[in-house]
């Protein structure tokens, strides 16, 4: 993806495009499943683990990335809702993660099975994963 286009959807949450973001955006875009802060720290060697965070803190506020927790921690991916500007994440879908090569997949396909809350409570999103051994491992 060019810079203009990442720029334009930083633009798009409300989020000022510095170099680090751009380069964040970037390879979160490119990632074909959710990554581990570990994982980005190893494809970006040009900014430190606590500006990966930082970063990812920000992305997560805007809405541009949502968090799945998966068995072995936190992972990110770019998300491809459509509320620009604000946190809502309406691209919440099913992940799988294999466990034996301990890797997360997106079932952008399937979405989340809603869920009927007793009165009083209010949802502002979902993390199913799906546990298994995936097609490679088999």
């Amino acid at each position: 993806m060019d810079t203009i286009r990442l720029q334009k959807i930083l633009h798009e949450h409300a989020v000022k495009p510095t170099a680090n973001r751009i380069v964040l955006l970037r390879t979160l875009a490119a990632a074909e499943r959710p990554l581990s802060l570990a994982e980005l720290e190893q494809r970006i060697l040009t900014i430190d683990k606590s500006g990966v965070f930082r970063t990812l803190a920000v992305f997560k506020e805007h809405g541009l990335v949502h968090v799945i927790d998966d068995a072995s921690g936190a992972r990110y991916e770019l998300c491809h809702g459509h509320h620009h500007g604000h946190a809502v994440d309406d691209d919440t879908h099913v992940h799988f993660f294999c466990e034996r090569c301990h890797t997360t997949f997106c079932l952008d396909h399937i979405p989340i099975p809603p869920v009927d809350l007793p009165e009083g409570y209010e949802m502002s999103t979902a993390n199913y994963v799906v546990k298994g051994i995936c097609p490679n491992c088999r």
